[in-house]
């Protein structure tokens, strides 16, 4: 956690980030953990499950850089896989756009 910029004020950090040691230490640096609380927590802490909404749309889009990675540098070797990939990644491809 000592590599976030010292502007960072929201971490969000899914249940495995849930540990008193980093929460203290993202609070020393003034930035507020949205750290959903595990179930075996006695105590729970604050948490907005708005702000966390937030952490979904990042992933996804890290998920199609990779899509786009992978179809960019070919890790799929049989040519089936390769085509379902690049048909997925474009909607022109397989012919169904969507119609304003």
């Amino acid at each position: 956690m000592h590599h976030l910029p010292p502007s960072a004020r929201v971490l969000h950090g899914d249940k495995g980030y849930d540990t008193n040691a980093i929460r203290q230490q993202l609070e020393a640096t003034g930035t507020l953990p949205n750290i959903p609380p595990k179930a075996n927590r006695i105590w729970k802490r604050g948490f907005s499950p708005v702000l966390y909404r937030a952490r979904n749309a990042i992933e996804r889009m890290f998920c199609r850089l990779k899509d786009f990675r992978r179809v960019a540098t070919r890790y799929d070797r049989l040519a089936a896989d390769y085509l379902a990939a690049v048909c997925r990644a474009t909607p022109s491809a397989t012919g169904y756009e969507s119609k304003p």
